[in-house]
């Protein structure tokens, strides 16, 4: 049952992220390159409480409610204790086991990263509607990761523990899932200041950026993206909740947002992107794909 909501939920909010998509290529090759302060505020404003809503749902009960709610038993808090260690104390407080603690990080990462993008590197217009597509899509996706980690049948708790010293351990979804998600982050963001900074020169107005990490793969932000997703679902829910993501985001970037914006950047930069393609034949990930 929780596979079933999970992936209806994830459905319709992939839906609605890919329409954004498209409108915000729509407002590249517009040359729609300005400000929006209310589409930016709204952004923030969203991605700023998502975080709350995940200390709500694996810390605050929020979580383990819903589920009762709908019949699906909830793993044990001492089994997740006793799965990861040390326990972190936040700032009021409440001690958590170290993986939820991860989760939490997790999800205040993604909404920092997101809104450093927003305010920061981001050329195209984001309206107020593009806005609470993204943040909705976002917040959609961590808090099914929330409930995989709380579901008895799908918590990463459930699996071999590591044992990193003699005081901390950590389930090897959850190890694995954070290092993923690190380079993931580091990959999405370094990338576009790096395009970011390449754009705003005047001696490359009309050029295709293909220096830094532009000169390894095509797209490689949305690699990184594909990582921390991973990493994140990962950290959650295990193995099969990794490999499902993983191969949602490559199909969905494969088969649909990079087919839309390969058409775009053809059309706008011509030879220029076919000669771009040919040096750089890798899509998302240098050396591999």
């Amino acid at each position: 049952m929780l596979a079933v909501a999970a992936a209806a939920a994830a459905a319709a909010a992939a839906a609605a992220a890919r329409a954004t998509r498209r409108s915000m290529i729509s407002s590249a090759a517009a040359a729609v390159h300005k400000t929006n302060p209310v589409g930016t505020s709204t952004f923030v404003a969203l991605r700023g409480l998502d975080p709350l809503l995940q200390y709500k749902l694996l810390a605050g009960g929020w979580g383990r409610a819903a589920l009762s709610a709908v019949g699906i038993r909830a793993v044990s808090p001492l089994a997740q204790a006793a799965a990861a260690s040390p326990a972190v104390t936040l700032g009021s407080g409440l001690t958590l086991p170290l993986s939820t603690a991860i989760l939490l990080a997790m999800a205040a990462g993604s909404s920092a990263k997101q809104i450093f993008w927003v305010t920061a590197t981001c050329r195209e217009e984001v309206t107020p509607g593009m806005a609470a597509s993204v943040a909705a899509y976002n917040t959609v996706v961590n808090s099914l990761a929330a409930f995989l980690f709380l579901g008895a049948a799908t918590s990463s708790s459930s699996s071999q523990a590591v044992r990193l010293s003699s005081s901390v351990a950590l389930p090897l979804p959850a190890l694995v899932g954070g290092l993923l998600y690190a380079v993931g982050m580091a990959l999405e963001t370094v990338s576009e200041v790096q395009r970011k900074r390449f754009k705003d020169a005047p001696a490359n107005a009309g050029k295709v950026c293909t220096t830094g990490l532009w000169g390894a793969a095509r797209h490689i932000n949305y690699g990184g993206y594909t990582l921390w997703r991973t990493g994140f679902a990962l950290a959650a829910g295990g193995w099969t909740a990794g490999l499902g993501v993983a191969a949602w985001h490559l199909w969905t970037f494969a088969a649909r947002s990079i087919v839309v914006l390969d058409e775009y950047m053809a059309g706008r930069y011509g030879g220029q992107w076919d000669k771009y393609k040919t040096d750089v034949p890798y899509l998302l990930f240098p050396g591999i794909y």
